[in-house]
Parts: C-alpha cells; structure tokens; sequence
C-alpha cells in the first residue's frame, strides 16, 4: 500500500507540474480549504502508509524512531517539492501549503505510533 501510494502523490505532483491537475481535481479547490486539506489528508497518509510499513519491515526499531526518520525525510522531500513549484509558472509556492503538508506528517506519525 505504501509503494502504491507513493506512486499516487507522484502522479498528483507530475499532474499539477503539468498544470493538468485542475481537469481532474478541480472542484477540491471550491471547497473552502479543500486544498489545504489535501495536504494535509494526502501528505498525512503517505506518512500512515510508510510508517506502517516500515514497523513490519523493521520491528527491531521503536515504533517513534521510525516514525521521527520518517516525519523528517518526508518534510525534507515535502519542502524540497513545495520549493520547486517556483520553477513551474502552472504552480503557486504556498507556506500554508507546506505547513499544513506538515501538520499531516506530524498527526499521522503520531496515529502510526499510537496504533
């Protein structure tokens, strides 16, 4: 489920580099705050996903050692992709965005490490 979803958040990101993203997911930003809840949803679970898969594949760990590694190589790439949308003249670089991208990181690390 991780890797699948892995592949997802980089079809959504290649879709939006492409400025395409709105034919599919356009009502989203009608919703008032849709798009920050995106982040946070979308960004949140790739981080459930992960971290749940990296307690199976590393159960020698603690559960909030891997979810901090995680949280932070997460919010690096995160921040790394919320920078890059200076580059795309089809995206818009957002702190809000970003911050709420790691308001997921952080509150689905917890829900990992409390399950």
């Amino acid at each position: 489920m991780a890797i699948l979803f892995t592949l997802f958040i980089l079809l959504v990101i290649l879709l939006a580099d492409a400025g395409v993203l709105n034919q599919y997911v356009g009502f989203v930003y009608k919703i008032p705050f849709g798009d920050k809840a995106g982040h946070f949803i979308l960004y949140g679970l790739l981080t459930l996903f992960l971290d749940l898969a990296f307690f199976r594949a590393r159960p020698d760990l603690s559960r909030r050692r891997i979810a901090v590694q995680c949280g932070l190589i997460l919010a690096l790439l995160i921040g790394l992709e919320e920078i890059s949308q200076l580059y795309f003249s089809s995206r818009t670089f957002d702190l809000v965005d970003l911050t709420f991208s790691y308001l997921g990181v952080l509150f689905f690390s917890w829900v990992a490490s409390k399950m």
